[in-house]
């Protein structure tokens, strides 16, 4: 029977068969080409397992670049949110802080508004666009989201409701609302962030991060109402 392979190719695969091996497509095709011999009425249990195990690898593959771009995607949130912290540190005064927040900190975490809300019994003429006094009930309402129960005080992140649509200061599709304890003597507040993309904020996504940048914003905040 004539070779059909040239001498340098047969010599080379004779010397490491692993090469096939580690070749789907010609592991493939070997396997192909045996059950071809043996007919259609028998069935080679040692193809089939192969291709189990070629699925299972796969399905492991696609995990672990799942994991691969979750894990780089933590890392680089975490770069992002230390960066909008070191720009809530900047400001030498309270005028500083807060015409911050849109300039600075707003385009850092990627996001089109980013408001401070205060409940306040009276309006205030002259405050920046970054600050909003609102009645009392106001910062409830919006982090009920139109629901009877109330979601507690954690950080909400969602599809804009229209409950809180009129409190960003342009119109967004999704928002995060980061809740604000100033303590004792003080009326509620709220951290409100908003993005013009659907998906930039869903009740899917972890709120580590935005907890974090939550708690830096709080305590920079409560250093300047202090003075």
């Amino acid at each position: 029977m004539e070779a059909v392979l040239d001498e340098t190719t047969r010599e080379k695969l004779l010397a490491d068969p692993s090469a096939i091996l580690g070749d789907r497509d010609l592991m493939r095709a070997l396997v192909a080409a045996r059950e071809s011999e043996i007919g259609h009425n028998v069935i080679d249990i040692r193809g089939r397992a192969m291709e189990a195990l070629e699925t299972r690898l796969d399905r492991l593959e696609t995990a672990h670049e799942s994991v691969i771009s979750a894990a780089y995607d933590n890392q680089s949130g975490m770069a992002v949110v230390h960066r909008a912290v070191l720009a809530l540190l900047e400001p030498q005064d309270a005028a500083g802080f807060v015409e911050n927040l849109q300039a600075e900190v707003a385009p850092l975490l990627r996001v089109d508004t980013l408001r401070l809300i205060f409940e306040a019994k009276e309006a205030r003429p002259g405050l920046p666009d970054q600050i909003l006094l609102v009645p009392q009930g106001t910062v409830g309402r919006a982090l009920a989201g139109g629901r009877r129960t109330p979601r507690g005080d954690d950080i909400i992140l969602r599809k804009v409701a229209e409950v809180s649509r009129p409190l960003h200061a342009t119109d967004v599709a999704s928002e995060a609302l980061i809740p604000l304890d100033l303590g004792p003597g003080h009326a509620p507040a709220l951290l409100l962030m908003g993005s013009a993309e659907v998906g930039r904020f869903s009740a899917a996504h972890g709120t580590d991060l935005l907890r974090f940048f939550g708690q830096a914003f709080r305590l920079a905040l409560l250093g300047w109402l202090r003075e």
